[in-house]
């Protein structure tokens, strides 16, 4: 499979990953342009080229299973790739463009686990969708904009589940 990385892909994770965290930033009452920047940069790098790439994967490993099972297994592998670590990863990112050290520790394991098992239904919904519904070229914006909603429940989990 060929890596790829479209200038499309690079301009909606900078927009629609920050749009999110900057939301999520400002209920928090924690916005700082640093942070909206270093999501901004983020959104269109680790995240512009890694879920694309994936989501290509999947097509290509359920290539031929088709039906419920097809549906079920193309779920579960984008389930598996928002998982508690890309979660705890996630938050990661935020602590470190926010200049939060001493928020960098263990704990965001914990919280990346917490998040994840209260929204692993609506998560299932949601990825059910996309990688059953929605064309692969249109995917990585749907997950984004999916992903915009959650990184305001993954900030808000760091108040709730803290």
């Amino acid at each position: 499979m060929k890596l790829s990385y479209r200038a499309s892909d690079i301009l909606r994770g900078v927009l629609i990953y920050s749009i999110g965290d900057t939301i999520a930033s400002i209920i928090l009452s924690e916005f700082s342009p640093a942070r909206m920047l270093g999501m901004m940069f983020i959104g269109g790098t680790v995240y512009a080229f890694e879920i694309p790439n994936y989501f290509r994967w999947i097509d290509t490993k359920t290539t031929g299973t088709t039906g419920l099972r097809g549906s079920l297994s193309r779920t579960g592998l984008a389930i598996l790739y928002f998982n508690p670590l890309w979660i705890a990863r996630h938050l990661l990112f935020i602590q470190i463009v926010q200049g939060s050290w001493s928020s960098i520790d263990w704990n965001l394991l914990r919280l990346g686990l917490y998040a994840f098992m209260v929204n692993v239904p609506v998560a299932f919904a949601a990825n059910y969708v996309i990688q059953n519904r929605i064309p692969l070229r249109w995917r990585f914006f749907s997950s984004a904009v999916f992903s915009s909603m959650l990184a305001v429940y993954y900030a808000l989990s760091h108040a709730i589940f803290n």
